[in-house]
């Protein structure tokens, strides 16, 4: 983990050259480049919508998201707060994060949002308006509390967390698909499988025992059309270097091909075109506690 000890003016203005000085060999389990060519729908406007108006992002609010990607987003809402106000993105991965200050993002670093490493004295814990995050916690399948705990110490009392993520019954098919192709092989597809898929009553319970009051949660069904490369090209992104990363390229590739076949019946059309089912759990809380 990442040990973070500079100064708070250094950390606002965190740049490519200081990124480039930590160590991040654990954070590459995909490319920018990868990620914007085959799930640029995730930050689409379309499918983004719902969940920034949750958000409403004001002129000089201090909003900090979590898992903000190559930062396509993180601009929307640092547009939104304008120049007095304040936009910090987080991101494991780092190859994304060095792409979203490309891209225009004033302020931004790498952490594992399980356990956020910020400076020990700095003025920026309780000081946010809102905690944002899009279609990322999901894969805080670890420690979710520790996503939470991370909001709490960043957010002020009042302060709103919103987000969406994969909820229940999420990629419903692909995965089932995935731990019979795993577990055929000999491996416990459990251990392997790198995704959190919560219930309403899961999450919000845990939101609840974090101090946090629930204004609203539900699961939003969406139909996801994988416009490029299919089902097979979403797997490469999201699967080969997280559910198979324990396999080489050739057992991997296999496995991928039996998933792909397997799902065939069901998720592709007769004009060859694929669509996934994603369930989003999205919601707006409130902290009460400090």
């Amino acid at each position: 983990m990442v040990e973070f000890s500079r100064e708070l003016s250094q950390f606002c203005g965190c740049s490519k050259a200081y990124m480039s000085s930590w160590d991040h060999s654990s954070t590459s389990d995909y490319s920018a480049s990868n990620y914007n060519q085959t799930a640029a729908f995730v930050y689409s406007a379309e499918y983004t919508a719902p969940i920034l108006s949750l958000l409403k992002p004001s002129i000089g609010e201090r909003i900090v998201d979590f898992g903000c990607g190559t930062g396509e987003l993180t601009l929307r809402i640092q547009e939104a707060v304008g120049m007095s106000g304040f936009t910090v993105g987080i991101d494991y991965n780092n190859d994304m994060v060095s792409k979203a200050l490309v891209n225009g993002v004033r302020h931004a670093y790498t952490s594992d949002l399980q356990n956020i490493q910020i400076p020990a004295s700095s003025v920026l814990e309780k000081s946010f308006d809102a905690v944002f995050s899009n279609a990322v916690l999901h894969w805080c399948k670890q420690n979710p509390q520790g996503v939470l705990d991370g909001a709490k110490r960043l957010l002020k009392v009042g302060g709103r967390f919103v987000c969406e993520m994969g909820g229940f019954m999420n990629c419903i098919g692909v995965r089932i698909g995935l731990h019979r192709a795993v577990k055929r092989r000999g491996y416990e597809p459990d251990k392997m499988d790198p995704w959190y898929f919560p219930t309403i009553e899961e999450y919000q319970g845990l939101l609840q025992s974090a101090g946090f009051r629930v204004n609203t949660i539900s699961l939003v069904p969406r139909l996801t059309p994988l416009l490029d490369g299919g089902l097979r090209g979403w797997l490469q992104l999201f699967v080969r270097r997280t559910f198979l990363k324990e396999f080489n390229d050739q057992e991997a590739a296999a496995i991928i091909d039996e998933v792909v076949d397997m799902c065939e019946v069901d998720m592709k059309d007769k004009e060859g075109n694929w669509a996934l089912m994603y369930v989003r759990l999205r919601f707006l809380a409130t902290l009460n506690s400090p």
